[in-house]
């Protein structure tokens, strides 16, 4: 293996012992073929399968791969968190062993970062949906990409894409938000985002899933939209508490005014006071949080 790799890739493994082979056969062909040093990270998450014997045994073969196996399953998140921490090329790839993403594409990401520093992250934007459930998903992943975009103030073509590829010295201080799950891919995202780093949308294929999904829709989809709330207000709570605020503030001068003035003069409904209040109690919260997120520094 090099000794200063210039691309480190994680690969979650998780019960995939029937076509992890194949998918690590696909992803070092295309980066062999690219010319690029590489390390490649295989991460098994405690499966409960022969996954782990499969990577033992393909190791020798594969002298850029480095297997790591956890004791305990930590979840998605947890493995790309820890991987990224201990990469040491200076881009990090993303991806999944699931056969679903077009890894044979990877130099193409690492070949957009290299040639346009501008550039910190670029995102495989999956102009399809292959998953499970897919009559709750569209509508559901639709529904949390616009809070997202909202939120964020700009367009999120594929807000939580698994296969993304990003500059390890600007990721380093967001490593550290990652939750365990699935919405570690929507964290990264807004972090970049919200920061102002400039994420790059290639349009990529996307296909069946090999094996069992791991991903649940109640839970995750919960997970996501409590995750975009609080990366916004981890780095902009303006933007969540602000519009609250203010709504109740001006209906309850409004009512105040319009209607209970004039139905009783010099006199303000309880409601209307309740209404004023929360707004002003909201407001400054919403100015106490910025605060803090301004006096942090990042």
């Amino acid at each position: 293996m090099d000794d200063s790799p210039y691309v480190t890739i994680v690969l979650p493994c998780y019960n995939e012992q029937d076509h992890v082979i194949e998918e690590i056969e696909r992803i070092t062909a295309a980066m062999n073929e690219s010319g690029y040093s590489y390390e490649l990270l295989a991460i098994d998450d405690h499966s409960s399968d022969g996954t782990l014997a499969r990577l033992r045994e393909a190791e020798p073969r594969f002298p850029r791969m480095k297997v790591v196996a956890f004791h305990r399953n930590g979840g998605s998140g947890t493995v790309r968190r820890i991987g990224s921490q201990e990469a040491r090329g200076e881009i990090v790839v993303w991806t999944d062993a699931d056969m679903t993403y077009p890894n044979e594409r990877i130099p193409e990401l690492v070949q957009i970062l290299e040639k346009d520093p501008s550039i910190d992250q670029v995102v495989g934007a999956r102009t399809s949906e292959q998953g499970s459930h897919k009559f709750l998903r569209v509508p559901a992943k639709w529904f949390i990409r616009k809070v997202a975009e909202r939120l964020a103030g700009q367009e999120i073509p594929d807000l939580n894409s698994g296969l993304r590829a990003f500059r390890k010295s600007v990721a380093r201080p967001y490593l550290r938000l990652l939750p365990p799950g699935f919405s570690c891919v929507t964290t990264i995202t807004l972090a970049f985002l919200s920061n102002q780093h400039d994420v790059y949308y290639l349009p990529i294929d996307y296909s069946k899933r090999a094996g069992t999904s791991k991903f649940s829709f109640v839970s995750d989809a919960y997970r996501y939209i409590l995750q975009v709330l609080r990366m916004v207000m981890y780095f902009n709570p303006l933007k969540v508490l602000m519009p609250p605020a203010l709504t109740l503030i001006v209906v309850a001068v409004v009512k105040g005014l319009v209607w209970d003035m004039i139905r009783n003069p010099f006199y303000l409904a309880q409601n209307t006071v309740v209404m004023f209040t929360t707004g002003m109690i909201i407001g400054s919260l919403a100015l106490l949080a910025d605060l803090i997120v301004r006096s942090r520094g990042n």
